[in-house]
């Protein structure tokens, strides 16, 4: 392999890429970020995590976010499809929780707006681009990507990052993805006008109604658009037999928690569906690679920590190779502090995800109690607290063996979802 014309290559410009590259690029390195699609371009997934702040004001992207009108995050709320039990989290109460509050977006304006910036920043974009293939030995990285011209081309580079979301390039060419046994999800949504939301404040807040199977989001992502999508099991969309448009009206219209709040509303756009597959990759890096946001590994989106957990692993991924770049070697001891740094963090929203379905973890969830600040832990976990040492952790460990108690002896009441 020849002299690497350039520091690190990036393959995607979601908020993980455009992270990694304007980090990069702030600190003098030549970067080249490969798109396939060109920006704007629509995407799921609009509700961000407070500890996105962060990484926002670090970037130096933060004042642009504030200008776009984004709305306000400051909670998240749970509801029973029934209407007969919800739970209020505040961020802004939470005794170890460090951010309080972001923005809820349209993530085509979002992550333009990141890619744009990262561009600003003294990255090389080239949008169009779509990576068919990579190589890696222990002097470099080799790519070659088509622009859609159908022009081909050859990018060298010290390092390679994978920031190609579900595409799991890197990890498919690899053949090294695990698809979770029993969170086999497809999504059905849409943008809606008129959705009832509640006033002041908490009108900024994520809202999930969970039913006994499925669930629902309600996202604001603007003065007047929200966006609200069923995740729901494959097997069942495909046992019904109806169309998306069909089934998400037929579910919303029978859960009385959404009924309410949806009764006025009007589809701005279509009812679309996309599979829902939470998987992940037994290596999240490899020789001069490194993989971030969904290329290291895709979980349910319940509690929105995808745009957050890209951003925070397309930081440390940026950060890893600085020091490698410096000394010129391969990087083998910072790689692998990356990997084992990023695997706790996509582990810790796993086991909340696959909790999330089981009935023990929705009882003890929907009946807080204070005692060991346990209600602030969790505050934390859903803001997006990754670093927060011992005191999160021994009070999350404690959490989820009180699900494991309550499946065995029932101490919190049953609840009932019809």
């Amino acid at each position: 392999m020849t002299t690497p014309s350039y520091d690190a290559i990036i393959i995607g410009g979601g908020p993980g890429g455009s992270t990694a590259a304007t980090y990069l690029a702030r600190a003098g390195k030549r970067v080249l970020l490969l798109e396939k699609e060109r920006f704007p371009r629509f995407h799921i997934g609009e509700s961000l995590l407070p500890y996105c702040q962060g990484l926002f004001a670090e970037m130096g992207v933060l004042p642009k976010l504030e200008q776009a009108g984004f709305p306000r995050k400051r909670g998240a709320q749970f509801h029973l499809g029934n209407g007969k039990k919800d739970l209020y989290f505040v961020f802004g109460e939470g005794k170890f929780t460090r951010h309080t509050e972001t923005f809820q977006v349209e993530r085509a304006k979002f992550d333009h707006i990141l890619l744009k910036h990262a561009a600003e920043s003294g990255a090389e974009v080239r949008e169009g681009w779509t990576v068919q293939k990579f190589q890696a030995d222990s002097r470099g990285v080799r790519v070659e990507a088509r622009e859609s011209t159908n022009k081909g081309e050859s990018f060298e580079a010290a390092f390679l990052i994978d920031a190609s979301g579900r595409s799991n390039l890197t990890g498919n060419q690899e053949q090294i993805r695990v698809v979770h046994p029993h969170l086999k999800k497809i999504a059905i949504f849409g943008h809606f006008e008129g959705v009832k939301l509640d006033s002041g404040p908490p009108g900024g807040d994520t809202v999930i109604v969970r039913l006994a199977n499925k669930w629902f989001w309600i996202i604001p992502i603007s003065s007047t658009k929200t966006s609200v999508g069923c995740v729901l099991d494959q097997a069942e969309f495909a046992e019904a037999k109806k169309t998306a448009n069909e089934l998400f009206n037929e579910i919303w219209i029978s859960t009385p928690a959404m009924k309410e709040r949806l009764s006025n509303a009007r589809l701005i756009n279509s009812i679309q569906a996309t599979s829902d597959f939470s998987y992940y990759n037994k290596r999240y890096v490899g020789t001069r690679l490194l993989r971030v946001g969904d290329a290291a590994g895709f979980m349910d989106p319940i509690f929105s920590a995808g745009v957050y957990l890209a951003m925070y692993s397309g930081r440390l991924a940026a950060k890893t190779i600085l020091g490698p770049l410096k000394s010129g070697d391969a990087g083998h001891s910072e790689l692998s502090h990356y990997e084992r740094r990023i695997r706790k963090g996509v582990e810790f929203y796993w086991e909340m995800a696959e909790n999330f379905y089981t009935t023990p973890f929705v009882e003890v969830f929907f009946h807080p109690r204070e005692k060991f600040h346990l209600v602030s832990a969790v505050n934390a976990a859903l803001a997006g607290e990754l670093d927060g040492g011992w005191k999160i952790r021994w009070r999350m460990r404690l959490f989820f063996g009180l699900v494991k108690a309550q499946a065995r002896f029932g101490f919190v009441p049953r609840l009932k979802f019809d």
